[in-house]
């Protein structure tokens, strides 16, 4: 009995774990997608989400227990746990409806919402409103939801109760993420949006402003955000949205008017300071911008933003002590530290500092890691010092084992910049060995083969390639082209160039691979088709000469002279293009 209780125990306390994670990841889904664009009303939801599972679980457990609600929380919590959703939510449901406890509904809710169980969510929160007809987060979740669920009847007259409460709400964000996709469905919520009773409430017209600027109707939206304006001139979403209006209907001197004005008139809204300075870096004014910028940060010193574009401003003008000076305040910022340490070493390497930069590029992490080490290794290149390069890049394998593959990638190329082929082919045979069934360093390793020389190794790696990643248009082209390199199995070549082609139909390089197989074929026309279209879409002399060779082949000699004249004016000195003029002597000559 006692391993019974102890197992049953450690069941509930596993998932009451796995409750609290998830609730951390829907909270943070919801609060950052939804709640916090509502309106400051939401903050309430925010520290009662925040301990939901908590205060839930004392409201299943009372001093005197509710059986029954403590057996349905339990089933629906053994329920997720396992995965069967409906149940879960068919419970939590059962109980939202039934309980007066906001935390309940609040995890109902969030369930709901979670696996986009609308029906439910609109039950729960229906139900929310009837409970607490005042609650206006309540009312906020409904209207959230109502419009998710294409009830736009609900969601407007749940939008007139909200102001009718609290006339000044911020519902002008209530439909971020969830702006309807159809136009039929954005002419009905415009529809009823227009005959609302708050229709002229500016936070009503700002979300009449959004759509008809989702329906391309850019010159009402602007006026409909005009209105807004009147009414709440302070309101940073109105001015924000008026500006990227001006920008879309192609006004940027009118965008920038605006800007400036705003900024005179809100000194003190950093937000719209900022939205300034971005617009200018945008629109090619990196001194104003800069000069913007340097306000902000006598206004607020510690705008961490303001400082971080004002550093890379600055590179961009040539003031790399100016970039310093803002770039080295972020080196402890939470935000921007790992941006900022790369960003001094790029105007380290502007300013020609190649230790400093690697001593900032060293201490580059996350997403900008793999970009830094190649920026070092090319520091390392232009200091002809490739022996230091793969040093450094051994001993940051110890360091980030997690970058190994890229790693064993960088070294091997150098090697075969150094002229070591097969150095860089038995480290990559060490790199696979290690790190079993990477695609990369596979792929890596057959852009270093010989097609001819190693051509039962090649065929071993590309098949495992094609395992791998089976839908691949990179692995099913280099197959593709390997075989045509080698001039066998020609047919099988091209049906992997044809699959290739299917995933990636607008891809030079496959339709290069395409019709260098059908011109081997003798299947000129293919070839001309696959090649002219290749051609046209990278312009490579390569091509080209390909492209007028299966032309000629094909007999179509009107177009191989005039794509011969193209490559001449785009490529004058290209070698190739004497041998393409031969073919065509004994035509000239036969004419004369």
């Amino acid at each position: 009995m006692l391993l019974c209780n102890n197992g049953v125990i450690k069941s509930i306390l596993r998932l009451r774990k796995n409750g609290l994670l998830k609730l951390r990841q829907m909270n943070c889904r919801i609060n950052g997608t939804s709640i916090r664009q509502y309106s400051t009303t939401f903050l309430l939801l925010g520290s009662m989400a925040s301990s939901a599972h908590v205060r839930a679980v004392t409201d299943f457990y009372p001093i005197q227990p509710n059986t029954e609600a403590l057996k349905q929380s339990m089933i629906a919590e053994f329920a997720l746990a396992y995965d069967d959703i409906p149940t879960a939510i068919h419970n939590y449901t059962v109980l939202a409806i039934k309980s007066n406890s906001p935390a309940i509904k609040q995890r109902a809710l969030d369930i709901a919402l979670e696996y986009n169980d609308m029906k439910a969510a609109l039950d729960i929160a229906t139900h929310w409103v009837v409970q607490e007809p005042e609650d206006v987060p309540a009312l906020f979740y409904l209207a959230h939801i109502a419009l998710k669920a294409h009830e736009y009847k609900l969601a407007a007259d749940t939008l007139d109760k909200i102001l009718n409460i609290d006339p000044n709400a911020d519902l002008e964000q209530i439909v971020a993420g969830i702006s309807p996709e159809s136009a039929a469905d954005r002419a009905d919520l415009l529809n009823i949006l227009n005959f609302s009773k708050e229709k002229n409430n500016p936070s009503v017209l700002a979300l009449i402003a959004g759509l008809q600027a989702q329906n391309g109707e850019l010159d009402q939206a602007l006026t409909t955000i005009n209105r807004a304006l009147r009414k709440r001139p302070k309101v940073t979403g109105f001015i924000l949205m008026k500006a990227n209006l001006l920008i879309g209907l192609n006004d940027l001197e009118g965008a920038q008017q605006w800007y400036a004005k705003s900024s005179r008139r809100h000194k003190d809204n950093l937000e719209v300071r900022l939205a300034e300075a971005r617009f200018l870096v945008k629109n090619n004014e990196p001194e104003l911008a800069l000069e913007k910028l340097q306000s902000i940060i006598k206004d607020w010193p510690d705008a961490e933003e303001a400082k971080f574009i004002a550093g890379l401003t600055s590179i961009d003008l040539k003031q790399y002590e100016k970039a310093e000076q803002y770039l080295v305040d972020l080196r402890y910022s939470a935000k921007y530290q790992n941006e900022a340490y790369y960003y001094l070493a790029v105007n380290a390497e502007r300013k020609q500092h190649f230790e400093t930069a690697k001593a900032y590029y060293r201490l580059v992490d996350g997403s900008l890691y793999v970009v830094s080490r190649r920026n070092m290794i090319a520091i390392f290149e232009k200091q002809n010092n490739l022996n230091d390069g793969l040093r450094f890049l051994t001993q940051e394998r110890v360091n980030y084992p997690q970058h190994a593959s890229f790693l064993y990638q960088a070294q091997a190329e150098i090697l075969r910049k150094m002229g070591n082929k097969k150095a860089a082919i038995r480290l990559l045979d060490e790199a696979i060995k290690s790190i079993t069934d990477d695609p990369e360093l596979i792929y890596a390793e057959v852009l270093m083969l010989d097609p001819n020389m190693d051509r039962d190794k090649l065929d071993r790696a590309l098949k495992q390639l094609l395992q791998i990643e089976p839908n691949s248009p990179t692995y099913l082209n280099a197959y593709a082209y390997t075989l045509a390199l080698q001039n066998r199995r020609l047919n099988e070549a091209r049906e992997y160039a044809e699959l290739a082609l299917e995933y990636a139909p607008e891809q030079a390089s496959i339709l290069d691979t395409l019709g260098y197989i059908a011109f081997l074929q003798n299947d000129f026309p293919a070839a001309a088709d696959s090649l002219g279209k290749a051609y046209n879409l990278s312009q490579n002399v390569n091509i080209g000469v390909r492209f007028a060779k299966a032309l000629y082949m094909q007999g179509d000699l009107d177009k191989y002279t005039q794509v011969l004249q193209q490559l001449k004016q785009k490529h004058a000195n290209d070698p190739q293009l004497q041998q393409l003029d031969g073919l065509i002597l004994p035509l000239s000559t036969k004419k004369s």
